[in-house]
């Protein structure tokens, strides 16, 4: 396949599948050859492929000529292995250059100073989990998800993920009981802020907008603020059209779409440091693309009308 062919049954570059492929081959390859043994080129291929496609196991498992049960082995075990990759490249920086770097790149986007991450809540989507607390994992939009909390800087890079929380919980409770709460509340980043929208609580280190903006400074304020926070939205957005499974829903148990979650930030991650980010998307459908189109007009006059 020649680079363009690779990228849109893969939604990563040849180059990006080689980083990973070298990171963890030692993590994933078989003891022997022995029974023609799946290489771990062709595991890695195996997950992002079903990653990338939002298919079943089935499904996957024909693209790569082996049995579903094989393939669903090789993924979890791909998965898992990239997941341990989080302390590399899905951790909170604590080098005072780097947070000095990431605050003059969110000040560059409209004058808000000190911030260091942009702070929300998104929603995964999942197959009932069953059992008796099924129904916890349902969320305010009536479907069964994983709301999962995510902090990422201005170029769209993901710093801090949580994945644990069932779709009924609200965002201002996870970020509570997160422990980058705890060491923001410690004192541990300084002055530093996070930005979040209305739904978080106002502390001395997370900024939300005003909800009755009177004067000039207070909607420019609100402008500057809603601005700075976002690139969160975009990466949520870059992050779900990268690995469909995020959108379509992810067919495995709750531990295991956990699991999921935290590889395909880190795989978002890779791709997103290896200049990836300006690399075209396949296009949205028509429809949804006019959705998009409608919401954000929507989201504009109520924004306007409530400034007034």
């Amino acid at each position: 396949m020649d680079e363009n062919e690779f990228f849109n049954r893969f939604r990563l570059t040849k180059r990006c599948v080689n980083i990973v492929l070298g990171l963890i081959t030692f993590k994933i390859q078989s003891s022997t050859d022995r029974n023609h043994a799946v290489t771990p080129a062709q595991m890695i291929l195996l997950a992002i492929r079903f990653l990338a496609s939002g298919g079943m196991l089935i499904t996957v498992g024909d693209f790569a000529g082996i049995h579903k049960t094989t393939a669903g082995k090789h993924i979890w075990k791909v998965l898992q292995a990239i997941a341990k990759l989080k302390t590399t490249f899905l951790m909170f920086p604590n080098d005072p250059m780097i947070i000095q770097n990431i605050k003059k790149d969110f000040y560059s986007i409209s004058k808000f100073p000190k911030v260091v991450g942009a702070l929300d809540c998104t929603h995964v989507k999942i197959q009932s989990p069953g059992g008796l607390n099924a129904e916890i994992y349902r969320n305010r939009k009536q479907f069964f998800s994983i709301n999962v909390q995510a902090i990422c800087d201005s170029h769209l890079n993901f710093h801090d993920v949580v994945s644990r929380w069932q779709g009924s919980a609200h965002d201002s409770r996870i970020f509570q009981h997160s422990k980058i709460y705890s060491r923001f509340q410690n004192g541990e980043f300084g002055d530093s802020i996070l930005l979040g929208d209305s739904g978080y609580p106002l502390k001395i280190f997370c900024i939300t907008p005003l909800q009755n903006v009177n004067t000039p400074a207070e909607n420019l304020f609100n402008e500057a603020q809603i601005r700075t926070r976002n690139p969160i939205e975009r990466a949520f957005g870059v992050w779900k059209r990268r690995f469909p499974i995020l959108s379509t829903g992810i067919r495995l148990n709750i531990s295991k779409a956990q699991c999921l979650i935290i590889a395909t930030a880190i795989l978002h991650n890779i791709a997103t440091i290896d200049n990836e980010q300006n690399h075209a998307l396949p296009p949205l459908p028509v429809e949804i693309e006019e959705a998009i189109n409608f919401l954000c007009l929507c989201t504009f006059w109520v924004s306007f009308h409530l400034q007034k």
